[in-house]
């Protein structure tokens, strides 16, 4: 296993604090090092300062042989120096140096042209005696044979001093680095501990826990807060079509229940005695006809089912939509009385599928639960493209109108006729998925479903189902459709 793979594995907190503690590392080992070179560059810098001011006093009281003048004893006999000649060898030199020459040949060869710098001994491991040397050239005579003047300085001081500063700033570091770290892992403690608290609840929601949310502070507006508030909203959410899904599950085993109680009983009587072949074939009729009207039901639930996953983003053009919708109706059922009265564009914000559910199950719903002649109109109210479907049936009672989008509620009067309770039902997820309002009127009892800002209804007393759809774009003046499809101005 890769080391990134096993630090992927560690605890989100333990990984936080490494993170930050690893940086911290690189921040006071750059500001240690920082701090370590401006006092090292000043010691030195004074260093080689002494060394240049004992290089002008000791120059001019070097003979060409390369000893001291006399009377010169008195001054150089505190310093260290060395007088080379041209060859590297030691003419003469301060006892604590010796004759041992302290440059190479190289270096010998070098300072006859320019000043040479030289540290003996090293910072670590400690050295000895540690020196910092200046090799500088001397003024050539003909017969002069000292060439090159060197002169040291104890290092002593200058590398104490920096060994101590070492010290001190791996101790602070050290210091600051666990204090630090601490701190982090307080912070990360104390960060995602609503993370944990999140968890907690998650898992007692997992394991059948309804009606729980996620405990988030009001006072408080970050990162986890909202997270907490969009999980929240995504339980709700969640809850929400779980209660519905069992509904619909509900209801539809509800519905199915009586079909197939009825098919499996016609089966139980026909297998009861012995019977003719018109016998069977009348049975036969009864079964297609049960068959039928549950792959009917089937149909239908199946499009509630789909109706949340309407597309988003398409426009349709609503009027023109209803047009065609009641003149497929005509050649169907020519005899029904249907006229619309339409916007030449009614432009809404709904997929043209979708759309079609809509009229479709109104106008369905209308000619197989209301009385002719079937008014639709479509135009625009308040920024809403607007659908109005009348009938002169007898309408809804009040308790009616405030259940009739639930799926499978009817009427006791139209149980006898066709249908499973399910069209109001499709037409209101549509509608309001969509954004808009769907109502149901009728002798002044008005339901609504969804939120709009359109004015109130401004119709009459007769049964009136009204499709608010958000609008795109404009329209032009309007005109009356008949079911044949002609247009009256």
């Amino acid at each position: 296993m890769s080391l990134r793979a096993r630090a992927g594995r560690l605890p989100l907190r333990v990984r936080l604090v490494a993170g930050f503690s690893a940086t911290m590392l690189v921040v006071l080992a750059g500001a240690g090092a920082f701090v370590y070179w401006r006092v090292s560059y000043a010691l030195d810098r004074q260093l080689n300062s002494d060394l240049a001011d004992v290089t002008r006093v000791l120059t001019p009281l070097v003979t060409p042989s390369g000893e001291p003048r006399r009377g010169a004893q008195r001054v150089v006999a505190d310093q260290l120096y060395q007088v080379l000649d041209s060859s590297g060898r030691v003419l003469s030199a301060s006892p604590a140096l010796g004759t041992d020459p302290i440059l190479s040949k190289a270096e010998a060869r070098q300072a006859l042209t320019t000043p040479v710098r030289r540290d003996v001994g090293a910072l670590l491991p400690i050295a000895n005696h540690p020196l910092r040397a200046l090799a500088t050239p001397l003024p050539r005579a003909a017969s002069q044979e000292a060439a090159v003047l060197v002169v040291a300085a104890r290092r002593d001081h200058r590398d104490e001093a920096l060994l101590e500063l070492l010290g001190q700033l791996a101790a602070a570091g050290l210091g600051a680095l666990l204090v630090t770290a601490l701190v982090g892992e307080r912070l990360a403690k104390f960060a995602l501990r609503p993370v944990e608290r999140y968890r907690v609840q998650a898992e007692r929601i997992v394991g059948g826990a309804s009606g729980v949310r996620l405990d988030v502070p009001e006072d408080r507006d970050d990162e986890v807060t909202r997270l907490g508030h969009t999980l929240n909203d995504m339980l709700d959410a969640l809850e929400e079509a779980l209660d519905r899904e069992r509904r619909f599950v509900n209801d539809a085993s509800h519905e199915l229940r009586t079909p197939l109680t009825l098919l499996t009983t016609r089966v139980q009587l026909a297998r009861r005695r012995t019977r003719s072949l018109a016998e069977h074939e009348e049975v036969l009729d009864e079964i297609a006809t049960d068959i039928d009207r549950l792959t009917r039901l089937a149909d239908h639930l199946l499009e509630t089912g789909t109706a949340e996953g309407a597309a988003t983003g398409t426009t349709t053009d609503l009027a023109g939509v209803a047009r065609r919708e009641v003149a497929r109706r005509a050649l169907v059922d020519p005899d029904e009385v249907r006229t619309v009265t339409a916007l030449a564009a009614v432009t809404v914000a709904i997929d043209e599928v979708q759309a079609a559910r809509v009229v479709g199950n109104l106008l369905d719903n209308a000619a197989r639960h209301g009385a002719p002649p079937v008014h639709v109109t479509v135009d625009e109210q308040g920024g809403y493209g607007r659908l109005l479907v009348v009938d002169e049936g007898h309408g809804m009672d009040p308790g009616l109108l405030a259940t009739a989008t639930r799926r499978f509620v009817r009427s006791p009067e139209s149980r006898p006729r066709e249908g499973f309770g399910l069209g109001l039902s499709l037409v209101e997820e549509i509608v309001v998925r969509a954004g808009g309002e769907l109502r149901l009127c009728h002798a002044g009892t008005h339901e609504r479903r969804g939120h709009t800002d359109a004015p109130p209804c401004d119709h009459g007393d007769a049964m009136t189902v009204t499709v608010l759809l958000p609008r795109v774009g404009t329209t032009t003046a309007g005109q009356q459709v008949t079911d044949d499809g002609s247009v009256r101005g």
